[in-house]
């Protein structure tokens, strides 16, 4: 029962993350390091994945496919992370993390839902 509810909440995680990739772009565009070319292709990408793989998680013919893919997309945004880490992150509304924070959006945060995928990986 546990892992049935954990699996609906990351199925809803990831759609709602893919979907607010479309609703609310620029502080996504903050999280695209300044050196990755063509930031708002990248961001449709990353929300286009998050809705895909969210959806693959609905079906057991295709969870496992899901769940690897969301560790490989998981890992993809390791550099984000660090670079929020030496430079800070603020939207563009002027929200700012604070240190300590991103440290906790790389580690343990980001290892955390690597383990929550893989759980749900078969």
């Amino acid at each position: 029962m546990i892992k049935r509810v954990s699996l609906v909440v990351m199925i809803f995680f990831y759609i709602g993350a893919g979907i607010n990739h479309f609703w609310h772009p620029l502080p996504y565009y903050a999280l695209i390091p300044t050196y990755l070319p063509w930031p708002k292709l990248i961001n449709m990408t990353s929300g286009a994945l998050e809705l895909i793989l969210g959806r693959l998680l609905i079906f057991s013919q295709t969870r496992k496919f899901a769940a690897y893919g969301i560790i490989l997309m998981l890992i993809a945004f390791i550099p984000a992370h660090i670079y929020m880490i030496q430079n800070g992150w603020c939207t563009g509304s002027g929200f700012c993390l604070p240190a300590w924070a991103t440290w906790v959006r790389l580690f343990p945060l980001q290892f955390l839902l690597m383990a929550w995928a893989w759980w749900h990986r078969e």
